[in-house]
């Protein structure tokens, strides 16, 4: 356990820093489905991580490849130089994604990744000499990062409210938690014509200012939102129809969270864009990554002669991340991820729902190897009851994850019905009890 002093030196992220630190919860070490304490107390993992760690912890030949990378180069710049294993990575990620994408950009993050994204956008249109098209469309309750491009186009109140106004120029499409899609298994039949938004908003501020519209194809963060039958093809016609970007965001879907490579392959909507991370390298080495339809390469580098595109990162395409990202695509592929999920898929569901009845349970909402169990509010306490779940699920074994009164579960893709018995074991015994939370 770190002692006191360790405790007050770190400000945890995205934490209730005085409650946290009142009663820690501390993880010493991790393998395949699990986490475990400091006295190996195992403690199954309904969240692969933080919707990272899709091939299960501590896979051993991605612990092997990294391993023999920082033996071998620890670190190459990336401005003016390359190496290898960058190279390597991205022409597989294009295959990975079907040679729908023609480009690969790397960054450290998500939240780097839709910045490096909307940059690469204005280029973009500056280069077509649409200079003007500056405005973004981003989403109510959607989540995008927090870099300041992030958190403009993302449509998470408590994200922005202690940061002032943020970029200028942004709008937003309604989001698609409607009440009348509730329970639904798999994705809700209503809701399509939101995508309308897009004509509205057009009509408001004029196509010609319209950059780009980006949205993740289910709302993880915010609490698996999912998109009605038919919406984000509607906004891929909108899009072509008025000349704007359409940008995915697929930091949790992408890498096989919809059982399929990314969401895009899912929903058979490509976007221009696509921002990715976390399962990129199975969450062992920090890395992200834009992917672009080579139009937007292309348009760029026919500038004049010079750095085409001003940005970058110093870790960019880092040597490790590298490694790590080629072992995980090589895992996927030779012990055939993608297709056990896909097995696990239809089990999940009937589990997750199953829990439907029990107090204070308003909603349930699934895709793929996602789950969401949305809980009432306790009155003039927001977030109260989930997080009491999240303590009390710990405290027995298991890890799930809370967002506001909203329960999200994304586990490991290697689970299999055992793992998923005991998560939806431990969570109807406490829903079942809500005395005891």
């Amino acid at each position: 356990m770190p002692t006191s002093a360790q405790m007050q030196a770190y400000w945890m992220p995205f934490t209730a820093n005085r409650d946290y630190k009142q009663a820690p919860r501390i993880v010493a070490s991790a393998k395949g489905m699990y986490y475990y304490d400091e006295q190996g107390r195992a403690i199954l993992d309904g969240t692969a991580g933080l919707w990272c760690v899709p091939a299960g912890h501590s896979h051993p030949k991605i612990v092997e490849a990294v391993q023999q990378a920082i033996a071998t180069l620890d670190y190459a710049p990336a401005f003016q130089m390359g190496h290898p294993a960058a190279f390597e990575f991205a022409e597989q990620l294009i295959e990975y994604s079907g040679h729908k994408f023609g480009q690969v950009f790397y960054t450290n993050s998500g939240s780097e990744a839709v910045d490096t994204a909307m940059k690469m956008v204005l280029a973009y249109h500056r280069a077509r000499g649409e200079a003007q098209r500056t405005r973004f469309i981003g989403r109510e309750r959607a989540y995008h990062g927090v870099g300041f491009g992030g958190m403009s186009v993302g449509g998470l109140p408590a994200n922005r409210k202690q940061f002032g106004p943020l970029l200028q120029g942004v709008d937003y499409l309604r989001h698609t938690a409607l009440p009348e899609n509730r329970f639904s298994k798999g994705l809700p039949q209503h809701g399509a014509e939101l995508a309308d938004d897009l004509e509205r908003l057009i009509q408001l501020h004029d196509v010609s200012t319209i950059a780009a519209v980006i949205v993740e194809p289910v709302s993880g963060s915010a609490g698996v939102i999912l998109p009605p039958t038919g919406y984000l093809q509607r906004l891929r016609q909108l899009c072509d129809q008025h000349g704007i970007l359409l940008i995915f965001d697929e930091v949790i879907t992408g890498f096989g969270r919809l059982t399929t490579p990314f969401a895009s392959d899912y929903f058979g909507v490509t976007p221009d864009m696509m921002t990715t991370a976390k399962g990129l390298t199975n969450g062992v080495v920090p890395m992200g990554a834009v992917f672009s339809h080579p139009k937007i390469y292309q348009t760029l580098a026919d500038s004049p002669a010079g750095i085409e595109f001003f940005h970058g990162y110093t870790y960019s395409g880092h040597p490790l991340a590298c490694a790590a990202g080629l072992a995980t695509l090589r895992v996927f592929k030779e012990e055939g991820i993608l297709h056990h999920a896909a097995g696990m898929a239809a089990y999940w569901e009937t589990a997750l729902h199953s829990l439907k009845g029990l107090p204070h349970v308003a909603d349930i909402r699934n895709l793929g190897l996602i789950g969401a169990i949305e809980l009432e509010t306790v009155p003039g306490k927001p977030g109260a009851r989930a997080m009491a779940v999240y303590k009390k699920a710990f405290a027995e074994g298991v890890l799930i994850r809370t967002t506001g009164d909203i329960i999200a579960l994304s586990p490991p893709l290697i689970l299999d019905k055992s793992h998923i018995d005991v998560l939806f074991a431990k969570l109807h015994d406490i829903l079942a009890h809500p005395e005891a939370f």
